[in-house]
């Protein structure tokens, strides 16, 4: 997005009604107003605009809006004397540029305030999102390149703008950098990312998911984000929000999308309204500590105890996360206004809510619904970690829920099938219920979702410990995992480093450790993992990354694989009088005109394919192409299949 240049006319027809408003007849704002959020807003939008106002004792002020096409509606005072919600109604047809919130007291005009009204962008409400056509490349920005070194530790001796009529002057950061340490600030950030974009691109993803770069200022572990400090600027340390668009722009010049990460159920104990909030129960409060219990069970068991869900809804996720209270009406338009500018103002393609499940679930489907209402075609995934399918279904929107409620979400996260395939491919020796036949049980139960297009699959985060530490660094076991990924339903996700099974620098088990720095993202760095020259350093990344490469790139153009159906093979063999399961998986993702077949040998010995089974879906055919050499083959019972390995091959139907 390019910067927008703001010119102040003082005859502009802007005001041109009645007596005009001279702007210089009344003061600037200093710290009379301290801030104004959202920080500017859109002619044409259909959610409705409510400023918060925060400013020393502003509430005994009186407000009125100058410049035209903008009124107020409503003015109401919060708990605490410094905050007024100002409802504004914008007209659809307002011109670009600034009206002033003017502020007086018995008649006289004491301060004013610029505020900016956009035009959209052409079809912006029409947006499209990601979906199973993409593959989403998951990355941490604190520890994926340091493109910029001069950021590392900010402080408050610079102004960046930040997509409002102002400018944001940096607060005092309160951790610096110091890459020794897993648990703090590396110095990754935004221009990191930047730089990078071609390999990504060039992996096969078509979209990124960026764990959060708001401003985190929490004293320890600040580097992940999830602790949030303000909503509307993005970390220093990353960049500042001018960035962030330049960013989301060239991403998509890439073919890119972009989907943010944001966080509705806490915030940090640095975030600047915890010293003054606007009314009590803005955040959840206890006499002492009052932790979550991690229960999502509660909202659909009939038995529930009341306080069980208490805590599920209102118990702090830890202690330096304070619990927003979304039953608050003030705070939840708040938090819909909020997501809806950072999708207009940077242009994104999607949102991806954290610990979506600890949040109260009836204000959450209002936020939902309010965000499409806006985006229709927008697409919003919900970390619901959940191991149990029906209650993982229970979150995704129009699940016919016996309790009736509909949580407007239209992707999750799933979990359970995460599970099943790391599960399964740590074990060799299996009986009837394990191995492969996992994933098989699994995908058994895809009868309970409402929209299976719509789940998120992936088989690490970066809340799991490293996948190469699970598989013990067997390259043929990450294979496995990258050939499922790219080929069973839904939306996947890919972890960055996972392409080249990345494994941890310590064995200290904790979420630093797993979240190591990308090789060659930072100056100095003894290989660079990036190119493919400092690659051929490391043939086992380099032939994992090519493998990856090739699956991701194929599937950008393989229609049968996003919205195909799925049947698949449950796997037995004769052993003496016993009937076990031989750890191998077969499935076919088809419509009408094409076909992938898709063999997974978990097994430590070869298999032969029991194509005569295999082939009654193809009527007989036998004759496809092999997706991971590009080679014609012909498929038959003879054809064997190594140990830990997988066959994909493509037919015409």
């Amino acid at each position: 997005m390019k910067k927008l240049t703001i010119v102040l006319l003082v005859s502009m027809a802007l005001f041109g009604c009645g007596q005009k408003f001279v702007p210089e007849s009344v003061p600037d704002a200093a710290d009379q107003v301290q801030r104004v959020e959202p920080l500017s807003w859109w002619a044409g939008m259909r959610t409705p605009l409510q400023l918060l106002i925060q400013g020393p004792e502003i509430a005994g002020l009186e407000l009125r809006v100058e410049g035209g096409g903008m009124k107020l509606t409503k003015l109401t005072p919060a708990e605490n004397p410094n905050f007024i919600f100002a409802d504004m109604e914008v007209d659809a047809n307002a011109a670009e540029g600034i009206r002033y919130l003017v502020f007086s007291k018995e008649g006289k005009d004491l301060f004013k305030y610029p505020y900016l009204i956009r035009r959209r962008r052409e079809g912006s409400s029409a947006r499209k999102s990601f979906s199973s056509a993409d593959m989403i490349y998951l990355l941490m920005p604190d520890r994926f390149s340091n493109g910029n070194p001069a950021n590392d530790d900010q402080y408050p001796d610079k102004v960046y703008g930040d997509g409002s009529a102002r400018a944001w002057t940096v607060p005092q950061m309160k951790e610096t950098s110091d890459r020794s340490s897993a648990l703090s600030r590396h110095g990754g950030d935004l221009q990191g990312i930047i730089d990078h974009l071609d390999y990504i691109a060039e992996l096969g993803a078509t979209a990124i998911w960026s764990t959060p770069l708001l401003l985190d200022n929490q004293k320890r572990e600040s580097y992940h984000g999830y602790a949030c400090s303000d909503y509307y600027h993005t970390d220093p340390r990353f960049g500042d929000n001018a960035l962030y668009c330049d960013f989301v722009e060239k991403a998509h010049g890439k073919g890119l999308k972009v989907i943010m990460d944001i966080v509705t159920n806490h915030c940090g104990t640095e975030h600047w309204w915890m010293k003054d909030m606007p009314f009590r129960d803005w955040i959840h409060t206890f006499p002492e500590h009052v932790q979550m219990n991690a229960l999502f069970s509660v909202y659909m068991d009939p038995a529930a105890a009341p306080d069980d869900r208490m805590r599920q809804e209102s118990g702090w996720f830890v202690p330096s996360m304070p619990d927003m209270n979304l039953d608050n009406p003030y705070l939840l338009k708040y938090f819909q206004q909020w997501a809806v500018w950072w999708v207009e103002y940077a242009d994104l393609d999607g949102l991806r809510v954290d610990t979506y499940p600890y949040n109260e679930p009836g204000p959450m489907s209002q936020w939902c619904k309010a965000l499409t209402d806006e985006y229709p075609n927008l697409n919003i995934v919900g970390e619901c970690w959940d191991a149990v399918v029906p209650q993982l279904a229970y979150w995704q929107k129009d699940n016919p829920n016996k309790n009736g409620f509909n949580s407007n979400l239209p992707s999750i996260m799933d979990f359970p099938l995460r599970d099943a395939m790391i599960t399964a491919l740590c074990e060799d020796e299996v009986w009837w219920s394990e191995g492969m036949t996992r994933i098989y049980s699994i995908l058994a139960q895809d009868f309970v979702y409402k929209d299976l297009s719509n789940m998120m699959i992936f088989f690490a985060n970066h809340d799991h410990p490293r996948t190469g530490d699970i598989f013990g660094g067997d390259p043929r076991k990450m294979k496995l995992a990258l050939t499922m990924l790219a080929t069973l339903r839904g939306i996947p996700q890919l972890y960055y480093g996972d392409e080249m099974m990345f494994m941890e620098s310590s064995r200290s088990s904790h979420d630093g450790s797993k979240r190591i720095d990308f090789p060659g993202g930072w100056e100095g760095d003894a290989e660079d993992l990036f190119t493919e020259e400092g690659r051929a350093g490391n043939p086992q990344a380099a032939e994992l990354h090519d493998y990856a490469a090739r699956l991701f790139n194929w599937r950008k153009e393989c229609p049968v694989i996003w919205n195909g159906s799925t049947i698949h093979y449950l796997s037995r063999r004769n052993e003496g009088a016993r009937n076990i399961t031989d750890n191998t998986y077969a499935y076919y993702r088809y419509d009408d005109s094409d076909a992938v077949f898709v063999y997974i040998n978990n097994a430590t010995s070869e298999r032969k394919l029991d194509w005569t089974r295999y082939s009654g879906f193809l009527s007989g055919a036998s004759e496809g192409t092999d997706v991971l050499t590009g080679e014609s083959v012909t498929l038959s019972d003879a054809t064997v299949v190594p140990a830990k390995t997988a066959l994909v091959v493509e037919f015409k139907r």
